[in-house]
């Protein structure tokens, strides 16, 4: 399976934080916040990434993520001139793609979702598109999806005036080899934009599109604005002080998933100099060594 990074766009709702860089290279507690959607992508295995992000951004997060090879993966980049809807991720990665299974995730999306995230695609049926949904207070701000008692999907609406649930389309998405297919039927919607929404509304009439809500105990924040940037900071803070483990730690989670050797995690612990960062990914291989 591939991986999409979609981190473009102004970052407007965070002006003037986001007036000299990236949305996306702003710190969430003690790290970017482009590593956690990365870690995402790296907890389902996932190793052939692509990262897409604006003519003016691409080179700094060029420099801090590299070629992925440090991480056993492969990064690459792409550029979204204008932001012109999250479904345009997927033609702008068509050839990336070459009509694999794909997943998409938002650059200011924020997942703790536990060591059983792969329960939430091992089961996907063939051909079918997988999106998550969790509660929101004030579901007018998202898309929306109605469940019936069985929990399949009835509809899908972009922030309605009359929500018909709380369950809001969180921004991680997998969908088949045919997205980018899809996605060039799409016109764009009233503000110009190629709509998510309309994509999975595209999966649904078809029957291949499974919804699934996150489980208690998992936890997404939408970074984008000021108040959900310093809850997420605040959340990972508090998480890491009470386990001792690292949130988003990506170094970690590759070899955790057997991408790079412990030595090679050491290697990159040294490589950092002396933080607390460096201390963790020692204490990782120390525990590993039996020390």
């Amino acid at each position: 399976m591939k991986g999409l990074i979609l981190a473009g766009g102004s970052g407007s709702r965070l002006h003037p934080l986001t007036k000299t860089t990236s949305k996306q290279l702003l710190a969430v507690y003690d790290k970017p916040m482009i590593y956690y959607p990365l870690a995402t992508l790296l907890f389902f295995g996932i190793r052939d990434v692509l990262v897409i992000s604006t003519p003016a951004d691409t080179p700094s997060i060029e420099r801090l993520l590299g070629d992925g090879g440090r991480l056993g993966i492969s990064i690459e980049y792409a550029i979204q001139k204008r932001p012109d809807g999250i479904a345009q991720a997927f033609m702008i990665g068509e050839t990336f793609i070459g009509g694999e299974d794909v997943a998409l995730v938002l650059g200011d999306n924020i997942f703790y979702l536990g060591d059983h995230v792969h329960r939430y695609i091992d089961n996907r049926a063939p051909g079918e598109a997988t999106i998550f949904s969790y509660y929101v207070p004030d579901p007018e701000r998202f898309g929306i999806i109605e469940f019936n008692k069985n929990l399949k999907v009835v509809s899908i609406e972009e922030k309605p005036r009359s929500p018909k649930s709380n369950q809001a389309i969180v921004g991680l998405y997998f969908y088949p080899g045919d997205v980018s297919e899809k996605v060039g039927t799409l016109r764009p919607s009233k503000r110009g934009e190629l709509e998510i929404t309309d994509l999975n509304n595209l999966y649904l009439r078809e029957g291949r599109l499974r919804a699934i809500p996150l489980e208690r105990g998992n936890v997404w924040f939408d970074a984008g604005t000021h108040d959900n940037l310093i809850e997420a900071s605040l959340f990972v803070q508090i998480m890491e002080k009470r386990q001792g483990l690292i949130i988003g730690c990506i170094e970690e989670i590759a070899y955790r998933q057997g991408f790079i050797t412990r030595r090679d995690l050491s290697s990159l612990a040294v490589d950092m100099g002396a933080n607390g960062y460096r201390d963790y990914l020692m204490r990782v291989c120390g525990e590993d060594d039996g020390g």
